[in-house]
């Protein structure tokens, strides 16, 4: 199997310091700081939770994908958001909560049936189950 990488450089001190980011396929390279990952107010740069985040959707929905297609059930469109909380926890930070939030259009499967399969899913892919330690909830509209 692949071993993947990403770089990450920072210059400064933590507050007013400033990073970049960068994927070691080259899909993807930007600026964090301290702003964009404590602030609530938007910037144009990212942070560790939102690339999690990515991760993470993107790995529950490939996996509920490639559930359902092995049962004949050739999903139409899977669509998740991934909302990472990041708290202050002690005298630090942890990411302390992570939402995937699912719509699907999949066709002849029940709700119940779907909701099987993504509960799985969310239980199962290998990003899930990196981040055992953290709560993810799953929520299916």
């Amino acid at each position: 199997m692949p071993l993947r990488k990403a770089e990450a450089v920072w210059e400064g001190n933590i507050t007013e310091g400033k990073g970049n980011l960068k994927l070691g396929s080259g899909a993807f390279e930007g600026e964090y700081s301290f702003a964009s990952r404590f602030s609530e107010e938007g910037t144009a740069a990212t942070n560790p939770e939102e690339l999690i985040g990515a991760a993470h959707a993107g790995c529950f929905t490939m996996a509920l994908d490639g559930a359902l297609t092995r049962a004949g059930h050739t999903p139409t469109r899977l669509h998740t958001t991934a909302s990472v909380r990041l708290d202050k926890v002690g005298e630090g930070f942890g990411i302390t909560k992570i939402t995937l939030e699912l719509e699907g259009d999949v066709p002849n499967v029940s709700k119940e049936e779907f909701e099987k399969f993504a509960h799985t899913a969310k239980e199962n892919c290998p990003v899930s189950k990196a981040l055992a330690g953290t709560e993810i909830e799953l929520v299916i509209k």
